[in-house]
């Protein structure tokens, strides 16, 4: 690989982590901030849902957009509406505005999730943007890792609002690393096309499209699981197991450790087996762990390891389901690469948000309401892979050039 290409996965994977990292650093303040608003758990929960809720409908717009005027300019403006909400969480003097100042961070941090696609797709295809989007999601994955373990000692040093100043920091630097070294990929000659009539033609596309729906729904049932974690694990491992924040983000990492060392291999994989075939095989596997995870919490057996090794194993073969859906889904519709990539995240980001507040309306201290919402996404993305990428579905099975 040329430093060129490592130089664009660097930026592109950091853009991309802005917004997880402002989820995931503030996990383990979830029972402080509970605490010091007098909120409940449903609402401290909510100040995370209506985040993915923000992203989710903010990239509606922003694809097409991003198809319309270029891709660094909604980065510039979804950056500068971050930090913004980042500010307003910081200061917010009880729930509402914590919950309000959420809802614009995630619309601000929605550019991010959506335009570093787009931008894989207007330079690559087939396997070089299996690699380019695997190694991506290795500096987006820095988020999972670092973001709770550092979030954990600013909150024991400063405080949770703390938090919400350093992603604001997060932002300006995303800032001065979007004007000074990332290059504009969709010229203008490739926008001519390209307005509000192109845009609502290209979701009608798309919502005929099966094989890009499925794929679309394939990823998004797996990220789902993630979710589901995101919105329980802090109150279950702190409050049920009784670990402290910095042991919560020790254990939080290591489930991303996983996804990040699995999510590497998708194009040495995908280039010997063919995209399709590395979605099928990693499904399965991930499928298989996340039932066998409910079968033996049902009986009773609550143990922190099972809990961790299960997950640990599962979230590995997730991380070949993510990079390789997301290139699938796109493959066919470089034309409005911005319009399909917003498409999929908003599918993904709302599947998502249902997940979690369903579980939500379950949770009860445990690990069981948790643990069946991850094995119900992993049931549903396998039901879903048989019938898209099933043998004799969809394309050839030849590797992807």
């Amino acid at each position: 690989m040329t430093p060129k290409f490592l130089r664009l996965a660097l930026v592109l994977g950091l853009l991309s982590a802005i917004g997880p990292f402002a989820i995931d650093m503030y996990l383990p303040a979830l029972p402080a901030i509970g605490a010091d608003l007098n909120a409940s758990t449903g609402a401290v929960q909510m100040s995370l849902l209506v985040f993915f809720i923000a992203t989710g409908l903010g990239q509606v717009a922003v694809g097409p957009i991003s198809d319309m005027v270029g891709r660094k300019a909604p980065l510039f403006v979804g950056l500068v509406v971050f930090a913004i909400g980042g500010v307003g969480a910081a200061v917010a003097p009880n729930i509402e505005w914590l919950v309000f100042f959420r809802f614009v961070q995630g619309l601000g941090a929605c550019a991010g999730m959506v335009v570093p696609r787009a931008i894989v797709r207007d330079l690559h295809t087939g396997t070089q943007a299996a690699k380019l989007m695997s190694l991506l999601m290795l500096v987006f994955s820095v988020s999972p890792i670092l973001a709770p373990l550092t979030g954990s000692l600013i909150i024991e040093t400063a405080g949770w609002r703390a938090v919400f100043w350093a992603v604001t920091i997060a932002a300006l630097i995303a800032l001065a690393m979007l004007g000074t070294v990332l290059k504009e990929t969709r010229p203008p000659e490739q926008r001519v096309g390209s307005s509000i009539g192109s845009a609502l033609a290209g979701y009608r596309l798309l919502f005929g499209d099966r094989n890009f729906l499925g794929v679309t729904f394939i990823g998004a049932f797996g990220i789902s699981s993630f979710f589901v974690y995101l919105s329980s694990s802090s109150f279950i491992l702190i409050e049920h197991y009784g670990l402290s924040p910095a042991l919560y983000s020790v254990f939080f990492s290591i489930n991303a450790v996983a996804f990040i060392g699995m999510s590497q291999l998708t194009g040495v994989l995908s280039q010997r087996f063919g995209l399709r075939r590395v979605v099928r095989t990693a499904v399965c596997g991930y499928a298989a762990f996340m039932v066998l995870l409910l079968v033996v919490t049902t009986f009773g057996i609550d143990r922190l390891d099972v809990l961790a090794a299960l997950l640990f194993f599962g979230y590995g073969f997730l991380g070949l389901v993510i990079p390789t859906t997301a290139v699938l889904a796109l493959e066919d519709h470089g034309e409005i690469a911005g319009t399909a990539s917003a498409l999929m995240g908003t599918l993904q980001l709302a599947t998502g948000a249902a997940a979690m507040a369903i579980v939500g309306v379950f949770f009860n201290g445990t690990s069981l309401p948790m643990v069946a919402g991850i094995a119900g996404c992993a049931v549903l993305a396998f039901a879903l892979t048989q019938l898209t990428l099933g043998r004799g579905r969809g394309l050839a099975e030849a590797p992807a050039e």
